[in-house]
């Protein structure tokens, strides 16, 4: 009866390595082939349409609504502060790239010659992108049903070694991480005003982010300014478009 049903239906593809390794068997294999699928690898292959890099677009997206809407059910006592530090650290390209490593991403991505030789398989910004691609293309396949069995076995178990008040004492570096992570570019300092005198001089900067002035700070020494301007800025990031 099975051989028939087999002959019928056609026998179930059995889950590779990675896809074990995910928590998730893709329907359409074809998918999972993509987001390993490299731009130089296209470039170097006139025949193929596509590559990874839409597929990571839309990974990024489903990564930002599943770890928040973890860290929210997960850590009730947290402010909204904390938890953004928390959503930072969980999905900096880092920790993403840390992530892909335990998976061995790198030995399953396909990569043209001259990337291979430079070491682009085991580039970490290469293999967080690559990782984003895989949870763009589970969405695809599956929806977010198939997004959060891949968030539950990879990405949840890296929670713990989070720190919550890990950037307390370093905003400038949570707003540099911040915006790496979201524009690949970090912010920006300029210098307003330096006024007063030689033993009580003043500084006033701006941080700025993405061309728009986001924070002002004033202190006694431009870094302590910058580190004003840059708490500031991560204020209003995390107010949203309204601030």
């Amino acid at each position: 009866m099975k051989e028939r049903l087999k002959r019928l239906f056609g026998a179930r593809r059995r889950a590779t390595r990675l896809e074990r390794a995910l928590g998730y068997r893709f329907r359409r294999p074809a998918l999972l082939e993509l987001a390993l699928t490299h731009r130089s690898h296209r470039y170097e292959q006139p025949g193929l349409a596509a590559d990874n890099q839409r597929l990571e677009f839309l990974g990024d997206a489903v990564l930002g609504l599943l770890s928040a809407a973890y860290l929210y059910e997960q850590f009730a006592e947290r402010d909204e502060g904390a938890l953004t530090t928390l959503r930072s650290q969980m999905t900096s390209g880092q920790a993403l790239a840390r992530l892909a490593e335990r998976l061995e991403l790198g030995r399953h991505l396909k990569i043209g010659k001259g990337e291979e030789r430079s070491g682009g398989r085991q580039r970490p910004s290469t293999l967080a992108d690559t990782l984003e691609a895989v949870l763009g293309a589970a969405y695809l396949d599956g929806g977010l049903p198939a997004c959060r069995r891949i968030f539950e076995a990879v990405f949840a178990a890296a929670l713990s070694g989070l720190e919550a008040d890990r950037w307390a004492s370093n905003p400038k570096g949570q707003l540099q991480e911040y915006c790496q992570r979201r524009w690949k570019s970090g912010p920006q300092y300029r210098v307003l005003s330096r006024a007063g005198p030689p033993h009580a001089v003043r500084f006033t900067v701006e941080a700025w982010v993405q061309g728009k002035p986001l924070g002002c700070g004033t202190a006694g020494s431009k870094q302590e300014a910058e580190a004003e301007a840059a708490r500031e800025a991560l204020r209003r990031l995390a107010a949203g478009p309204a601030a």
